[in-house]
């Protein structure tokens, strides 16, 4: 990943997995974009792109000198959902067939969840089904205002499944209840306002501008860091604050200040010099 390029939606930066369905596309500074790449499809979810999903998180996963991961659709749309063709299919399928095919979905969205880097998903069109899943998955989600979302599956006789973990965690049962049950179509504005994403761009130009800002501002944070801070949110959601989840807190707290990058950064401090991650960058 060496290209010195500092837009994370440039192209010309193509470190493509062997699959056409997903793009890849790195900076030296270490943003990376995901793309999904089935426009003519508005990027419905079928079985292989969820595969080269999959795959492409997996790498990123062991991938040194990646700070942030930004998701993104290719030709105007994020994700329609769920593929037509693969619906199709489905219908001839036994039921274990179809219940591997789910699953792959959801370890997928799990891999999106899991990575060490900065997640955020950038929407810009329909984010419908399965691919409604995808900000609720992630560290942050921005999305154009003219997005649209929709956890669609009731109208097709079917439930949301394996995104629900992740949609019920980023914006509460209740609320997910009555969107899982009426399917109804939200703007960006609404989807804001539940906790679904986290900022609504004007327009794609916008959205671009506030991915390079994020690129841009965690290049001053330390990688390690980032990675054991997203797992203490995990650990300590849903527990009661007694003293057991205090005394685990300040003892990560004291591996992360005692280790080689907490040393290096509060010297810097200190110092009022630069921390070495951003020397990096």
């Amino acid at each position: 990943m060496s290209n010195p390029i500092a837009d994370p939606f440039v192209e010309g930066a193509d470190v493509s997995p062997g699959s056409d369905l997903v793009r890849i596309e790195a900076t030296a500074a270490g943003a990376v974009t995901v793309v999904m790449n089935r426009p003519q499809k508005k990027n419905a979810l079928s079985p292989e792109l969820v595969s080269a999903l999959h795959e492409a998180f997996r790498t990123l996963a062991g991938a040194e000198g990646v700070r942030v991961v930004f998701l993104r659709g290719a030709g105007g749309a994020f994700t329609s959902g769920g593929d037509v063709e693969a619906m199709r299919r489905s219908l001839d399928m036994a039921e274990e067939e179809v219940r591997e095919d789910l699953l792959a979905m959801g370890m997928m969205i799990k891999a999106w969840h899991d990575l060490p880097q900065l997640t955020v998903t950038l929407i810009d069109g329909p984010a419908f089904g399965g691919g409604a899943g995808l900000p609720a998955a992630a560290d942050l989600a921005i999305a154009t205002a003219h997005s649209r979302f929709s956890f669609s599956e009731v109208k097709l006789g079917i439930i949301p499944g394996v995104i629900a973990p992740f949609v019920v965690q980023a914006i509460g049962p209740r609320r997910a209840r009555g969107l899982f049950a009426t399917g109804r179509v939200f703007d960006a504005a609404e989807a804001h306002r539940i906790g679904l994403i986290d900022e609504v761009a004007a327009d794609a130009v916008a959205l671009k501008a506030a991915a390079g800002a994020i690129a841009r501002d965690i290049m001053a944070c330390a990688p390690g860091a980032i990675a054991e801070a997203k797992r203490l949110a995990d650990h300590v959601h849903g527990r009661e604050i007694d003293h057991r989840v205090l005394e685990d807190a300040a003892r990560r707290n004291a591996a992360a200040r005692l280790a080689e990058e907490g040393q290096a950064g509060i010297r810097a401090f200190l110092e009022r010099g630069r921390p070495p991650w951003a020397d990096e960058a």
